[in-house]
């Protein structure tokens, strides 16, 4: 039996005839023996032809973003172990052999392989910093255990995609999969690899500023849903800021005339006060929520096991 029979590869692709050919190509020559599955995002081009003449399994997903086409394959592959890659031949699959003896030997349930650009133009500065800022946002907040949070390239196990809530629909998927691999305090290692500029005639589908806002909003939504108590603190600490500083000087102004001359500022900070202790005591309720909930993911990842 092939070294790499128990593994699948899952590669997502939207109109990406230029370089899917080559990406299915490096996928069978590392992985001999590895399953190959592309799937087509709604494709206009010639990607799913060219993915099944090189030797993939293609399959359809026709809600458009990368998040819809990874929920379809997460429910569909039925793997040991299971590697996501971008199909814009940007990443280097020489890698891989090395990252699933690691994952195997240290008996890993999510492999992140960090980018390592190789020109100027492969990682550009923008992208550079945004993922610098947001993966160091989600390690303040969650714990810090990788360096490259956005990778497309990462290797997971059969129990962690099967236990994994999807929700998000583009490019946020790979916030929510470390995430998801934080809460449930899973074995998490991170390697690095080459990456390279896309081929001439190949078109980024990555918008910087759209798409980088629409991962700060998944990151505050799911600092919301698993950090609730940090989440509301951080809230009720703003009104209460609020309401220290519009109060101040009407209690300043009270003991020295003995009157509350200023009415509305008074009432604003009263009411403001009363916003904070509330926002108080909805991240207390919801943190016990969450941590309840939080166990029974732990133990729902559990029970589902290894093979």
């Amino acid at each position: 039996m092939s070294a790499f029979a128990d593994v699948a590869v899952v590669i997502p692709c939207y109109n990406e005839e230029v370089t899917i050919k080559r990406v299915v190509e490096d996928a069978l020559t590392h992985l001999p023996g590895a399953r190959i599955y592309v799937y087509d995002n709604n494709s206009s081009d010639r990607t799913a032809e060219i993915a099944a003449t090189a030797g993939a399994i293609v399959r359809k997903e026709t809600r458009q973003g990368k998040g819809f086409a990874i929920r379809r394959a997460f429910s569909d592959v039925d793997a040991e172990i299971i590697i996501m890659v971008d199909g814009d031949d940007t990443y280097d699959f020489s890698a891989a052999p090395a990252g699933v003896e690691r994952f195997r030997q240290e008996q890993l349930d999510f492999l992140n392989i960090r980018r390592i650009a190789t020109a100027s133009e492969a990682y550009r500065r923008g992208h550079v910093l945004g993922n610098m800022l947001l993966t160091h946002a989600i390690g303040f907040v969650f714990g810090k255990q990788l360096d490259d949070m956005l990778s497309g390239y990462k290797i997971l196990s059969r129990r962690f995609i099967r236990s994994f809530p999807i929700s998000s629909s583009g490019f946020e998927i790979e916030t929510e999969l470390l995430v998801h691999a934080l809460e449930l305090g899973i074995p998490v290692a991170e390697i690095s690899a080459p990456y390279r500029e896309r081929p001439e005639g190949s078109v980024s589908k990555l918008s910087t500023y759209k798409d980088g806002f629409r991962i700060l909003l998944t990151i505050i939504r799911l600092v919301q849903i698993e950090k609730p108590l940090f989440f509301f603190s951080v809230l009720a600490a703003l009104f209460l800021a609020s309401c220290l500083l519009i109060g101040a000087p009407v209690v300043a102004e009270f003991f020295q005339t003995g009157q509350v001359e200023r009415f509305p500022s008074a009432f604003l900070a009263g009411f403001l006060g009363v916003i904070s202790v509330v926002l108080m005591g909805v991240g207390l309720t919801l943190d016990l929520v969450q941590r309840s909930r939080s166990d029974q993911k732990k133990l729902a990842f559990l029970a589902i096991g290894r093979r």
